[in-house]
């Protein structure tokens, strides 16, 4: 049996092995950092309790009992959980349980869009930025909070994007774009009435564009010379946050500035 679970089933324990049990359950993330005096004062027992208790499970001390428990937490830390993209915590979870199920969320949102992106792809839109005269960035809300990280990091190589959205004059600046420009668009619903027509604009004039979206079936999609489909089961309507989206636009926008760097090496 494992160790948890003996932990937890308590069979034969005496009420001082039982709130022992108890404390090393409520913190077994803590346990690899606790020592055994730690574990006797929070439980109001003594040190030969929790050595009694650790023979009792089969481990010759503390010390044996203490390295299967730093096992457990890690096992406990690091194995992948599915988390609700739209409501990944509960009222009652802990400030370990909210941590754990934000790094799961966060592992299997970038394993997903790392499915979802194709390499090719990838090398063509650092081919049109690297080619593009200047680079205009078109996004909203949680979206253009992205755009500005990236924004951010592309200045740092002396590559200075424009974000077009900034003053809600993005028709001004797409009219003033040519063909030796690129527009990139960020947005996860990919549903705005303006980007589609400034998208419809670009097509007509020739102007380079590459659409980043959560939306693989939006019309924005044939619109954009290059497009980025990454699906997050994300809802519009009812959800506590953009957790996932962000995350995987994020892993999205750092994977295209490096193969960006590549391109221009």
């Amino acid at each position: 049996m494992l160790i948890i679970e003996q932990l937890t089933n308590q069979e034969n324990f005496t009420s001082n092995e039982q709130k022992i049990a108890d404390y090393i359950l409520e913190n077994l993330t803590q346990i690899p950092t606790i020592d055994i005096k730690k574990i006797a004062k929070q439980t109001y027992t003594s040190h030969s309790a929790v050595v009694r208790l650790a023979k009792k499970l089969d481990f010759k001390g503390f010390r044996d009992f203490k390295i299967a428990l730093s096992e457990a937490a890690y096992s406990k830390l690091y194995t992948q959980e599915q988390v609700d993209v739209n409501f990944p915590f509960e009222p009652n979870d802990s400030p370990d349980q909210i941590a754990k199920k934000m790094a799961d969320l966060t592992i299997e949102t970038i394993k997903l869009t790392q499915f979802q992106v194709n390499g090719a792809v990838l090398e063509e839109v650092a081919d049109m930025l690297t080619k593009a005269n200047r680079i205009f960035l078109f996004a909203k809300g949680d979206s253009q909070i992205r755009a500005r990280s990236f924004q951010n990091k592309m200045i740092k190589i002396n590559k200075f994007l424009i974000v077009a959205d900034e003053y809600a004059d993005e028709a001004w600046t797409a009219a003033n774009l040519n063909s030796t420009d690129c527009a990139l668009f960020v947005t996860y619903g990919a549903k705005s009435t303006q980007h589609f027509k400034i998208l419809t604009y670009f097509k007509e004039k020739r102007i380079p564009s590459i659409l980043l979206t959560g939306n693989p079936h939006s019309e924005l999609n044939d619109l954009a010379t290059l497009s980025i489909g990454i699906s997050q089961n994300e809802y519009d309507f009812l959800k506590i946050g953009t957790f996932s989206s962000q995350i995987a636009f994020q892993y999205l926008l750092d994977t295209i500035f490096f193969n960006f760097i590549c391109e221009r090496i």
